[in-house]
């Protein structure tokens, strides 16, 4: 309305107030209620009074009061609303609501949501139904026009996917609807990713539905995501990609363990018009090895995490070698061949004694993960051993042909030999020299292209039996072997049937001999994957721990299915969502983008004749309510003005003593106003005192009584053992609610993990906040260590460790990891190795020590070395729990004295260094500590 920020939903019954003139003539002529005076005929004279005048007409005030009260009513029943957004169920008849779930959505989800919401409002008003269209949730769903209430239940039930939409696959569903029943509108809510898919199915709605669209896409916020890494000798590659190359960017990458532990953060730049960029992570190799997660820091989406396997892993390659001419001719070696393919991807390690006595257990020592023999025929019996021994427990050896193997041979070959070997194309011979023909499908090699030039012209024979052709990896035209391979327990035999160098083949100069080694070494990683517990080779890949939308991780859903263990190419999808697949021995990573993936921003103009606008960024405000409230308070004035006109309230005859009653009650209202605040102020000072008195420990109370007391009496005990072994004596714990006490008078805070407690308010865990940016630390407890799987030391699976993954939401919680060996905490007062409670075997999670613990705005910083937040499951409270007489109230599990008295060991240290700080990690205390260690 003229520029103004406010529209009406029923904007023709603002037409009623031009009524408000006649209704102040019709009241300024109406008098009054004429005035009611007692006439007592025994006291007249008294009675009588100065002559007064009754007003004619009624007071231009109260007729002021009653037309604001009637114009009050009028405009609120019109549906006023400050600032209203454009939202519109466009078009007439049935509404399709296409919602893009995809992970891209992730980020602006709630505005999503919010916006679909009001959609389906404006629908419902105008007595439409609508059909709700996920994108990301493929075909199957029902399109079939439905009610308001309904497709606001199938809304809330919607969710980010961690895959992007397949809008092909959408197509023959929308036909099918379209068939029934047209629709007569469309609202699209894009996740502001576009693309030739996403064009494409633009064009097609803007085609069949028939009626206007209107398209909401999110351009203010920027889409950054990771493709795979490359992984170098010296460093790790990670590119990264956005959608919007016109401004220049910045972020962090942060690498993590599978345990969750921060292992660093690196920058990224993207300059002005570069859509892409990579961040170098520069670590030694042994930690980059334990990098199983890449992330953008602040970019909740799946497709800014990329999770890493064995197979980027740098592993160590030895190489072992039975030629006599490597020190005289060492660029014609087979090892010279073999070590510059796998130099790229792998730490070639070579022995520094040619005895294999010697160097095969140097190399294993060393922590090689495929040994690489070249022309070794056999090896010394304990040599052999130890080499089975190695591959059993998951090595992979690779063994390469040439005389001294076709000559004689051990055990450790996947196929039996003949003895020689065959010549092809020689002057002496009957056969031309065979090309490489086949790879086969079940091998890591599968999807390799047959190079044409590799021609072999001598190899090594395998006897033909039932396994051969199982066994083998590739073959020749003429259907001899030229890679075979055999499980032996864990690990794998690998043999080549020609030499690494080229006196048999020009195989080592091709780049299928690069490929063949890369591949092999990735599989020797990723065969603990793919061995089942009995030690079979598996078929499939059972999902581990996957993506939501978010990038976090979730337990697998009932859609999640194994991956072939042979497949190359996984688009992900439903049955195959992005994620690990496999054990914690072993896993392998399925990832959302590829290497050749890009990110393109939604193109208006792939929805020809479509409305399209941005996510509103605030809500509008219906002022119905606060007019309505205006209203009444009028009608209450009105009523108290009528009564004083009548006489109801006679103030001039009564004006003392109403006076004095009016005097009263505003000295009661104010003694009122006044006592409270004072009460509470002498209250809250009498906490305070009480607070700094003595040192004291505090619980946070969750109303839940039974654990409110565990949490009092643990305290109490914890109380008494620290008076009686240390210096400290603690006055009596102090129960306190977070977002009405002050905490800063506490130095620890135990806060049991209630999972069925209603989640504390954004203002609870802002003063929680502060609590902790001050240099206190609170202690979490989710108490659920026996419904914790020993294998899964995470944050997740459990109902409390969910509550609190909710409750931390908001916060910019530090990096955390169990407690380190070398931790102030492991010597604050007791020498400790691990954290037991009620419950053992849970880790103690602390704030990570990382270097970039001055960023000014982390919410948490540790103060002297504190960390703000210590997290365990293991139920200390109970552990600690006495009465007033000294017994012990629960027992432990499993029943150990042993466990009982390390859990009052873990109280005191934990106390002890949220008092003392880091000052056990002086060099000062060294010579101490060795002493108490017996060194």
């Amino acid at each position: 309305m003229s520029g103004l920020p406010f529209a009406f939903a029923y904007a023709p019954i603002l037409l009623a107030l031009l009524a408000l003139p006649l209704i102040w003539l019709l009241l300024r002529v109406t008098p009054p209620k004429p005035k009611t005076e007692s006439f007592p005929p025994t006291r007249l004279l008294l009675e009588i009074s100065r002559k007064e005048e009754q007003p004619a007409r009624t007071p231009w005030w109260l007729i002021l009061l009653r037309c604001l009260m009637a114009a009050a009513l009028i405009v609120a029943l019109a549906g006023p609303v400050y600032k209203p957004v454009t939202e519109q169920a466009p078009g007439s008849g049935p509404l399709l609501l296409v919602v893009d779930n995809g992970w891209a959505s992730a980020p602006h989800w709630e505005a999503t949501v919010e916006t679909a919401r009001r959609v389906i409002g404006l629908a419902e008003e105008d007595g439409r139904p609508m059909s709700l269209l996920a994108t990301a949730d493929g075909p199957g769903q029902e399109l079939a026009p439905a009610d308001a209430a309904e497709t606001t239940r199938r809304l809330e039930a919607l969710a980010p996917r961690p895959y992007a939409a397949n809008y092909s696959d959408l197509v023959p569903s929308i036909d099918a609807a379209i068939r029934e029943a047209p629709f007569g509108g469309l609202a699209w809510l894009s996740d502001g990713l576009g693309g030739d898919a996403n064009a494409a199915f633009g064009g097609y709605l803007a085609e069949w539905i028939d009626g206007p669209m209107v398209v909401y896409a999110d351009s203010a916020t920027e889409t950054m995501a990771l493709t795979p890494p490359i992984g170098g000798a010296d460093a790790l590659n990670v590119p990264v990609i956005r959608d919007d190359a016109s401004l220049p960017a910045a972020g962090f990458v942060r690498a993590t363990d599978i345990k969750g532990r921060s292992i660093g953060e690196v920058p990224f730049d993207f300059p002005a018009g570069e859509a892409a960029t990579e961040a170098r992570i520069d670590l030694p190799v042994e930690l980059r090895n334990d990098i199983a997660r890449l992330e953008i820091v602040g970019a909740e989406t799946a497709g800014a995490v990329q999770l890493l396997d064995e197979r980027w892993r740098r592993r160590r390659v030895g190489l072992l070698s039975g030629a006599t001419a490597d020190a005289a001719q060492p660029l014609l070696s087979p090892l010279y061949y073999i070590a510059r393919a796998v130099q790229p991807f792998a730490d070639v390690q070579e022995p520094r004694d040619a005895n294999a006595t010697v160097a095969v257990p140097e190399l294993i020592e060393a922590g090689a993960s495929v040994i690489v023999m070249a022309d070794i025929g056999t090896l010394p019996a304990d040599v052999e051993t130890a080499v089975a021994d190695w591959v059993a427990e998951g090595g992979t050896l690779v063994r390469f042909a040439g005389p001294h193997l076709s000559a004689a041979t051990d055990s450790l070959i996947p196929v039996r030999l003949r003895q020689g070997d065959r010549a092809l194309g020689g002057s002496l011979t009957w056969q031309e020299e065979q090309p490489l023909a086949s790879f086969s499908e079940t091998s890591p090699f599968a999807g390799m292209t047959v190079p044409e030039d590799v021609l072999i012209k001598r190899q090594v024979l395998a006897e033909p039996d039932g396994d051969l052709t199982e066994r083998t990896w590739a073959a020749l035209g003429d259907g001899t072997p030229l890679v075979t391979a055999a499980q032996s327990g864990r690990g794998w035999l690998v043999l080549f049937h020609v030499t690494a160098d080229t006196s048999w083949s020009n195989l080592p100069l091709s780049g299928a001999f690069v490929e063949m080694l890369r591949r092999v070494v990735a599989f020797s990683s990723a065969a603990r994957t793919q061995t089942s517990a009995d030690g079979q080779f598996a078929a499939t890949i059972a999902p581990y721990r996957l993506l939501d939308g978010y990038g976090r991780f979730v337990p697998p859903g009932a859609e999640a299915r194994p991956l072939p263990a042979n497949a190359t190419t996984i688009v992900p999808g439903p049955q195959h969502p992005p994620g690990l697949y496999g054990t914690e021995e072993g896993f392998r990573s399925l990832n959302l983008l590829d290497e050749t993936a890009t990110l393109a921003r939604f193109d208006p103009a792939s929805v020809p004749d479509a409305t399209v606008q941005p996510y509103p960024s605030e809500a509008p405000t219906d002022l119905r309510p606060w007019l309505l409230a205006a209203a009444l308070a009028l009608f209450l004035l009105d009523a108290l003005a009528v009564l004083w006109l009548n006489g109801m309230v006679n103030l001039r005859r009564r004006g003392p003593a109403v006076a004095a009653m009016l005097a009263v009650g505003f000295v009661v209202v104010a003694a009122a106003s006044m006592v409270g605040p004072a009460v509470a102020d002498e209250a809250s000072d009498q906490f305070a005192i009480d607070a700094v008195s003595e040192t004291r420990l505090a619980y946070v109370i969750t109303g839940n009584s039974e654990i409110d007391a565990a949490s009092e009496a643990g305290l109490s005990g914890l109380s008494r053992v620290l008076a009686e072994r240390s210096a400290l004596e603690p006055g009596s714990p102090v129960g306190v609610d977070p977002g009405r006490d002050e905490l800063t008078f506490f130095p620890l805070l135990y806060w049991p993990v209630d999972p069925d407690s209603d989640l504390p308010t954004s203002v609870t865990m802002a003063r929680v906040d502060a609590y902790m940016r001050q240099g206190g630390t609170v202690l979490f407890d989710t108490r659920d260590q026996l419904e914790r799987s020993s294998n899964l030391n995470t944050f997740s699976g459990t109902p409390a460790v969910e509550r609190l993954r909710d409750m931390l939401a908001n916060l910019d919680v530090p990096p955390l990891e169990p407690v380190p060996v070398d931790h102030v905490l492991t010597k604050a007062f007791y020498l400790l190795n691990d954290f037991p409670g009620r419950y053992s075997g849970g880790p103690l999670w602390v704030e990570a020590v990382e270097a970039n613990q001055g960023r000014s705005d982390r919410p948490a910083q540790p103060g002297d070395g504190v960390s703000s937040i210590l997290i365990t499951g293991n139920d200390l409270a109970a552990a600690w729990a006495m009465n007033a007489a000294g017994d012990l109230l629960y027992a432990t599990i499993p029943s150990d004295p042993l466990q009982r008295e390390m859990a009052f060991r873990t109280g005191v240290n934990i106390v002890m260094y949220t008092l003392t700080g880091n000052y056990k990690a002086d060099q000062v205390h060294v010579p101490a500590l060795l002493e108490r260690l017996g060194q």
